[in-house]
């Protein structure tokens, strides 16, 4: 039986809702053995040609509903004259300032927040990487993958945070997904913050898990899921995130530590914006609240922000990540991270450790933006103590509209539409760096309240 959700059935002309509806298959038994039989039925005498009733909205990837609702949103802009502020090509490095076109702008909507992106050092040791290892490591890393360089940065990782052991996945994505979708399944409840980053979500899906958002930040409402629901399970996982990437705000970490011990349960922080940023040496939110780092039991994070590479990682007990190695599908069945971003992690964050005055420059731009920027009267929601920084416009059109202007004034920032937040919290998102000056920073500002008069 094919299932259709309200809106592909909205989408249906009238003759196909009368022909889905007829042909909504009555149940059929289940058959299989215990042999793994198949358990769809045989059928008899199929009439081929109603095959020819199947709906386009079935089988041709241009008319299904989601591709639909996207070009129907660009329809929109292009009718109103709405430049699209997506997808520009930009050339060279990605720093405090970017290139598009012939353009230099002030740059705010990449997260090379400590400049390491592009520093002689880390491209060298990249450049050494691959001169040594090669482009590639050409398989996954427990057959022919394997390289010191790996174990090199894992080690180093694990030691910046105070833990035993870390695992590095070829993409940060991927690192929550496989891992809370292996470390969990059917029988386990999954319990994040509504405003988790969707690598959470989709790997609480894999999982198979239940799964219940709770208010974001909320510690009280996720205590009350805990006493209702925790004995009904034999894991439970709280997921929840350094600085959440859309608003800017740091959770309350040590609490929830409290809350994970009451409850026996299990702690997920994803650091891909707070590694660098928060704390006075930068190692994160563990560092920021001055907690232990074996009371969090899964720290993730990413090598793309802050590291200048790509990858993500796991760090924990030795034990968990021995685990993870042995058998994570993501890590077991895909190719080891390449010697190149390897090397510029490595780098990257050895540098980190020997320059911490990187993290206090940027924690002093963050400050001095997000002070300006209530002073001017902006909307910069939920943000505080981090580098990300929004300006909420609460409409998408003018949002947008906003972005083309700021790009005509040399100023790169791009707006975040629903559905990743509700239309009436659409917004500009700011990415602060240590590399900016008050200078760039006054006259965006400037700007932006001038752009917000405007459009």
């Amino acid at each position: 039986m094919i299932d259709l959700t309200k809106k592909e059935f909205a989408l249906l002309s009238s003759e196909e809702k009368k022909d889905y509806l007829k042909r909504i298959l009555q149940k059929s038994e289940k058959a299989g053995n215990a042999n793994g039989a198949s358990n769809i039925p045989k059928q008899e005498n199929v009439d081929t040609n109603s095959f020819d009733q199947i709906p386009e909205v079935f089988f041709k990837i241009d008319r299904l509903s989601a591709i639909q609702e996207l070009e129907q949103q660009h329809s929109v802009f292009a009718e109103k004259g709405i430049s699209n502020p997506f997808f520009k090509i930009s050339k060279g490095n990605t720093g405090d300032k970017i290139m598009v076109g012939d353009k230099s702008l002030i740059n705010y909507s990449s997260y090379n927040y400590l400049g390491f992106s592009g520093h002689k050092d880390v491209s060298g040791k990249a450049k050494e990487a691959i001169d040594t290892f090669g482009t590639s490591v050409s398989a996954s890393r427990l057959v022919a993958g394997e390289k010191s360089i790996h174990l090199e940065l894992e080690k180093e990782i694990a030691d910046f945070l105070g833990v035993e052991d870390s695992i590095v996945f070829v993409g940060g994505h991927a690192t929550n997904v496989t891992t809370i979708g292996h470390l969990f399944g059917p029988r386990d409840l999954i319990i994040h913050d509504s405003l988790a980053h969707n690598s959470i979500v989709q790997g609480a899906l894999m999982a198979g898990s239940r799964r219940i958002p709770f208010p974001h930040n909320n510690c009280r409402a996720l205590e009350e899921i805990l006493r209702e629901n925790r004995m009904q399970y034999e894991k439970v996982l709280i997921a929840i995130e350094g600085v959440y990437s859309v608003d800017g705000d740091i959770p309350d970490l040590p609490r929830f530590i409290e809350i994970k011990k009451k409850y026996k349960v299990f702690l997920l922080v994803d650091e891909a914006h707070s590694i660098g940023v928060l704390g006075k040496t930068g190692r994160g939110i563990g560092e920021y609240f001055n907690v232990c780092p074996g009371d969090v039991d899964l720290w993730m994070g990413t090598l793309s922000k802050t590291l200048a590479s790509c990858g993500g990682y796991i760090a924990g007990s030795k034990a968990l990540v021995k685990y993870l190695k042995y058998t994570a599908p993501g890590f077991m069945f895909s190719v080891g991270i390449s010697p190149a971003n390897s090397g510029a992690a490595l780098s990257a964050l050895r540098i980190l450790k020997n320059e911490p005055e990187r993290v206090a420059r940027l924690r002093s731009n963050s400050v001095f933006f997000l002070k300006r920027a209530k002073e001017m009267g902006l909307n910069t929601g939920l943000s505080n103590d981090s580098a990300v920084i929004p300006v909420v416009v609460g409409n998408s059109i003018k949002c947008i509209n906003l972005t083309n202007f700021l790009f005509d004034c040399g100023i790169n920032v791009l707006p975040i539409l629903y559905p990743a937040v509700p239309e009436n919290e659409s917004r500009l998102r700011f990415f602060i760096t240590s590399e900016h000056n008050e200078e760039q920073m006054m006259y965006t500002l400037e700007k932006v309240t001038e752009g917000l008069k405007a459009v």
